[in-house]
């Protein structure tokens, strides 16, 4: 385990989700629940942070959860992962230093701790944003619908300049008021795009074998702590795996824990799944998933990359969390018993219920609400001749619309409307991003 870190949160103590966890940098989370990063799309056509971010972090601030992760914060204007993102990048203005400080505020009420994540899109920046994302190389999206174009391969200054971008974000984070950051090297974006021996088809020094893959995450971790500080929180999201043929494999997953062990990290988030295979939203791709061999575990079976996790704290020597799937207080309580992972991840229940960790916390509630059963996502919501793999796909993207149409809500100080229909949500989707993109300031 890491510096400060003991199997079970405390010497002969067994975890649960109400137990104390000090972190190797000192500070301390003073619950083992943690609200997910999820993506707002609530910024400004200048890309700065609102009203409506505040109004939503202080919400989920008040809800309970020990640690809040924002979602993607841009390193780059000019490649987004959608229009309503926060970025920073280059000289901030005054009113954007502000609305920054004014969130890390509201997010940290009830001693409640706000870790910015910093990412940036990469081959996965939508045509709406970019018409020529950039890469590692110049291999596009297997996606149907030509929501992305074809990347550029990223040269050597630029791969640089993505560094220095990751450790001057993470430096207005702390200086805004933020308590950690999380770096996002997973789902495809483009640090992960580096990792993957499928998308990275380089053969200078950022390509080729893991070592060089993984050096532009280790160089913009080693950064953003020179720019930070040793007392300053800095955490990683890593893919378990691509779950894609010739992709970023569980086996090279460990090598780069192994890496990572030298960088003083104080959080790993073990995560999957890119856009061509999402299996982080539990949505089925259109190519095959290829399926990891890791031994299954006899706990925690609802969460959905749980086995990797306990594989992986065989070496890791931070703590670990994991995202995805986690809905009842027996669950969680197993997931964390035998210290295996030292966070649970929580998005869609906080989506539905932004009370949920308060409530499962004081013995309430016992699991989160069921909704996704009453969305009516079945086969024939897209119409009857439409490809079985495509529907499926779609009825996925369903769901995240009608997340994201629950968020809209809590940041408007509304509460959740779980009578919402899913076509309707998706509908309403695609209008506001569209209409964010074409409001967008261009860089």
């Amino acid at each position: 385990m890491g510096p400060g870190i003991t199997r079970g949160g405390a010497e002969g103590v067994t975890a649960d989700i109400a137990t104390p966890l000090t972190l190797p940098c000192g500070a301390r989370i003073r619950n083992r629940l943690c609200k997910a990063a999820m993506t707002e799309g609530l910024a400004d056509a200048g890309n700065r942070a609102t009203d409506r971010h505040v109004t939503l972090y202080r919400r989920w601030a008040q809800g309970g959860a020990g640690l809040l992760i924002t979602g993607n914060v841009q390193v780059d204007r000019r490649y987004l992962e959608r229009a309503g993102n926060i970025v920073i990048d280059g000289q901030q203005d005054p009113r954007q230093l502000g609305a920054l400080e004014a969130l890390a505020s509201a997010g940290q009420m009830r001693d409640t701790h706000l870790w910015m994540q910093l990412s940036h899109a990469g081959r996965q920046t939508p045509k709406l944003i970019a018409t020529e994302p950039v890469g590692p190389s110049d291999i596009p999206l297997a996606l149907p619908g030509g929501r992305f174009g074809t990347p550029r391969a990223l040269r050597g200054e630029e791969i640089r300049d993505v560094i220095d971008r990751f450790a001057h974000a993470a430096r207005i984070a702390r200086q805004t008021g933020f308590t950690g950051v999380q770096i996002h090297s997973a789902h495809g974006y483009l640090l992960s795009e580096f990792l993957s021996p499928r998308v990275n088809i380089r053969d200078d020094e950022w390509g080729g074998p893991l070592e060089h893959r993984a050096r532009l995450l280790l160089e913009c971790v080693r950064a953003a702590r020179v720019a930070t500080g040793p007392e300053f929180a800095i955490a990683v999201k890593l893919n378990s795996a691509d779950f894609q043929q010739g992709g970023f494999s569980f086996d090279e997953c460990l090598r780069v824990i192994e890496m990572l062990n030298q960088e003083g990290l104080d959080l790993l988030e073990i995560s999957g799944g890119t856009y061509e295979q999402p299996r982080l939203l539990a949505i089925e791709g259109l190519e095959p998933v290829f399926e990891e061999q890791v031994r299954a575990s006899t706990r925690a079976r609802e969460a959905y990359f749980f086995d990797y996790a306990v594989a992986a704290r065989r070496l890791a020597r931070m703590p670990l969390m994991v995202t995805g799937g986690f809905r009842t207080r027996a669950g969680m309580d197993e997931a964390l018993s035998g210290g295996e992972v030292d966070l649970v991840g929580l998005g869609r229940p906080l989506c539905v219920d932004p009370d949920f960790p308060a409530r499962i916390l004081a013995g309430e509630i016992a699991a989160a609400p069921e909704v996704e059963r009453r969305l009516r996502f079945g086969p024939g919501m897209l119409g009857p001749h439409s490809p079985i793999k495509l529907m499926k796909v779609l009825n996925g993207f369903a769901k995240i619309g009608w997340y994201y149409e629950q968020i809209y809500r809590l940041a408007d100080g509304q509460d959740p409307d779980l009578a919402l229909g899913g076509l309707r949500a998706l509908l309403a989707y695609d209008r506001t991003e569209k209409a964010k993109a074409r409001a967008l300031r261009r860089p």
